[in-house]
């Protein structure tokens, strides 16, 4: 019986961690940082604010865990689109257009929602490093399309990427779709 009890709570504490990350992707995406405090996260899970304390010592924390479960899952569906291209040229495009479209994603913008100055040194590494990962996924494919520099290029590819997400994400004038075809041709053809 105690080895029921004990999975029991595990599960329990699991359950309330989802919660808790869940209930922090929606007051993120529906408000920014602002809307992401502790009382707000107690009244969306129904839990006393000291046992949100339980489970996160403090926002950047809770940012650090959505990154922590958020990214990979974010990462593979870009590599999934990347891998069912047929060419280089469609693998870049790949690339940056899937990141686009995860962009209304609310794991996405809940990532974004917090600006890297509020977290500290160790989270900011951990999000950089995921960065990485996902800049590395496309250097092959620029080396394919004969860029000397293919780690650098994808470097500022994916600042082009974070620019049109920056772009979508103020409601642009133009729709994503035109930012994404802009973002494209850029990364493709250049200027």
């Amino acid at each position: 019986m105690p080895r029921i009890r004990a999975a029991s709570v595990a599960e329990h504490r699991t359950m309330q961690r989802d919660a808790l990350l869940d209930a922090a992707r929606s007051l993120l995406s529906e408000g920014g940082t602002e809307a992401l405090t502790f009382p707000a996260l107690a009244e969306r899970t129904g839990l006393a604010r000291s046992s949100v304390y339980e489970y996160f010592r403090s926002r950047a924390a809770v940012v650090e865990e959505l990154c922590a479960v958020d990214f990979p899952v974010w990462a593979a569906e870009v590599q999934t689109a990347m891998e069912r291209a047929d060419s280089a040229d469609a693998t870049v495009e790949a690339y940056v257009r899937r990141q686009l479209e995860l962009v209304g994603d609310r794991r996405h913008r809940a990532v974004v929602a917090i600006s890297a100055s509020e977290l500290d040194a160790g989270a900011r590494e951990k999000i950089r490093a995921a960065h990485g990962g996902l800049i590395a996924m496309i250097v092959e494919a620029l080396a394919e399309l004969g860029h000397e520099q293919p780690r650098l290029t994808a470097m500022l590819l994916q600042g082009v990427v974070d620019a049109a997400v920056r772009r979508i994400e103020l409601g642009a004038a133009e729709d994503p779709g035109t930012i994404a075809d802009a973002a494209v041709s850029l990364a493709l053809r250049g200027v």
